[in-house]
């Protein structure tokens, strides 16, 4: 289908200009080029209101984000040949990175795909597509992966609520092979069994890899509590670092039986225990048991997924925190994370202060880390900056 022209609202370019992507629909000049006429995920030229051609992209005209940016470069609309250029780019950089496959392959807007995150798990991927420009060349971007990687099994982990603002539907399909939902990944020489079908997100976490590995550098003490744990990939990188009593919690009982399993295979079930529950109800559980831990790790799912969500997602993180300091020993290290975009890095270590406060702390900051590099921050594009996992010392207060 041939692309159709989209023109922008006056001086609405600037930040298009400059590096983003993202369009909304208060940006685009609806007199001009009214949106109800194109279809969900159609290819449009976006252009400024003086008519300066700045881009090819996709257009959703049922989303408050209605179009998207794919291709700076007039000459390439969106076609195969472009995926596959951009799959090519984004393996080349995961194979400088990573010895073995196991990464985040793409990353959305940061590897010039927007809509479409990847991980790999060395044959099977894990692909997500979250909108509908995305969907509608599906087939394509499915050939693209297979050119280029080469897996055995392709599966579509469309059960994220994100494709609910694109109307899109949600589920999980196997696309390609028979892929089984229990494959083994190792990290910094511990193994996980992890369910890339059925498990959180696509079933590992690789943006907080580097930031796990940073743990050795601080020393985590004798007891150690995992807050939202998943898994367990935090709480068993500390029983393996010398923990002699690791705590898991999480609210699910699913996610603790694999936290078990994954001790005992790495040899840690004599120092890895776990609790079910809310994080908050456990928290304060803890804190009337009078136990006390040399680290608390806090990595909660994101508090603010919309805007409107900051006001009530800053307070859950300042509740969250000021539990877990209360839990430390004096001197103790809290490493605490946000995956929240919408709160940058100062506004969550300024929460974080607040709550060191509240609890009567004091905070030295050790080290402010971001996602792995397999996840690569855009510069122009702030949202993929998203992680933030601070490592801190805390003190009674001075």
């Amino acid at each position: 289908m041939k692309p159709q022209p989209l023109i922008l609202r006056k001086d609405q370019e600037r930040r298009l200009l400059a590096g983003h992507c993202w369009i909304y629909s208060n940006e685009v000049d609806t007199q001009a080029t009214p949106l109800k006429g194109l279809e969900p995920g159609q290819p449009v030229e976006i252009l400024s209101r003086q008519e300066r051609w700045i881009g090819h992209g996709y257009a959703n005209p049922h989303a408050l984000l209605c179009a998207r940016i794919l291709s700076r470069d007039r000459d390439h609309p969106l076609s195969p040949a472009l995926w596959l250029k951009r799959i090519h780019d984004a393996l080349q950089l995961r194979q400088r990175l990573h010895q073995a496959p196991f990464y985040r392959l793409v990353f959305g807007e940061s590897d010039g795909l927007p809509g479409l995150v990847v991980d790999r798990y060395q044959d099977l991927l894990a692909v997500q597509i979250t909108t509908a420009g995305m969907e509608r060349v599906r087939g394509e971007i499915l050939a693209a992966l297979e050119q280029v990687v080469r897996p055995k099994a392709i599966v579509l982990r469309n059960d994220t609520a994100v494709r609910e603002l694109e109307g899109l539907d949600q589920g999980v399909e196997c696309v390609l092979g028979e892929p089984t939902d229990e494959l083994t990944l190792t990290e910094h020489g511990l193994e996980f069994r992890i369910s890339p079908m059925t498990g959180q997100k696509t079933g590992w976490f690789f943006d907080q890899a580097e930031n796990r590995a940073r743990l050795a550098r601080y020393g985590v003490g004798e007891r150690v509590l995992d807050v939202c744990s998943y898994i367990g990939a935090w709480g068993l990188r500390a029983a393996a670092l010398g923990a002699s009593e690791v705590t898991c919690v999480d609210v699910s009982h699913q996610a603790l039986e694999r936290v078990a399993d994954n001790a005992a295979r790495n040899g840690l079930d004599r120092q890895v225990h776990h609790r079910q529950g809310d994080a908050f109800e456990v928290l304060r559980a803890l804190r009337d048991e009078n136990r006390r831990f040399d680290t608390v790790i806090l990595d909660p799912p994101a508090f603010i997924k919309r805007r409107k969500d900051e006001k009530e997602g800053t307070q859950a993180y300042q509740r969250l925190n000021r539990l877990g300091m209360e839990l430390l020993e004096p001197g103790g290290l809290l490493v605490t994370s946000s995956c929240s975009f919408h709160m940058g890095r100062d506004a969550f270590l300024h929460a974080v202060q607040q709550a060191a406060r509240r609890a009567g702390r004091s905070l030295q900051v050790l080290e402010v880390g971001q996602q792995a590099p397999d996840h690569p921050v855009h510069p122009a594009i702030p949202e993929t900056a998203y992680l933030k996992t601070l490592f801190l010392r805390v003190l009674p207060s001075f």
